[in-house]
């Protein structure tokens, strides 16, 4: 005569199921805070680098938009390793597409700020002083920039003295020593063609 087996599970089949739902938990816990800690890290990354991104969209359409001069007139361009004095078109949303015509001077203040000063351009003689430049803060904690020129047929060079827009610019930023924020160097070509 066989004994009939009771319906339920034995202690030792509880006990793998309880292994295993222990498993199925630990691995569960383990991707969410692998989720959180990626999400985490995401985060701050994308925080740091949305400075670098609005620094990087202002100067490729101030370089961009570089006045390049006519035949007559040459571009008005001047700059060293350490900034550039330019004269820009910079699109204002609110005219529309219409664009501003602004002087614009890129440099590092003392205070170890990357900024832009700026004011309306006025293709005139002025008969009293200029209107002060707004200054705008691009960056913090920036310690020097370096900037260089592609001339076509003569490579890079820290200086341009020269009636024509150069081919490229090169913005180096070199933030100060601590700063764990790395950033890719900003090329970008102005429009070469004169009215």
């Amino acid at each position: 005569m066989n004994a009939s087996r009771g319906d339920g599970f034995t202690l030792l089949e509880l006990l793998v199921v309880l292994v295993v739902l222990g498993l199925i938990i630990a691995g569960l816990a383990q991707g969410v805070h692998f989720g959180l800690t990626a999400w985490n890290i995401g985060y701050h990354t994308t925080d740091a680098h949305a400075d670098f991104d609005a620094v990087d969209r202002t100067l490729r359409r101030l370089i961009e938009n570089m006045d390049p001069g006519n035949d007559t007139d040459p571009a008005p361009f001047t700059a060293s390793q350490e900034g550039f004095a330019l004269i820009a078109a910079l699109p204002d949303p609110a005219a529309f597409g219409s664009a501003q015509r602004v002087e614009a001077t890129l440099a590092v203040a003392r205070d170890h700020r990357l900024v832009l000063r700026w004011r309306p351009y006025l293709h005139v003689s002025r008969l009293r002083p200029a209107q002060p430049a707004t200054e705008t803060e691009l960056l913090r904690n920036v310690q020097r920039i370096d900037v260089t020129f592609w001339r076509a047929g003569g490579g890079w060079t820290q200086v341009w003295r020269s009636p024509d827009l150069p081919a490229l610019v090169r913005i180096h930023l070199i933030l100060r020593p601590g700063d764990p924020r790395h950033w890719p160097d900003i090329v970008a070509a102005p429009v070469l063609d004169r009215p």
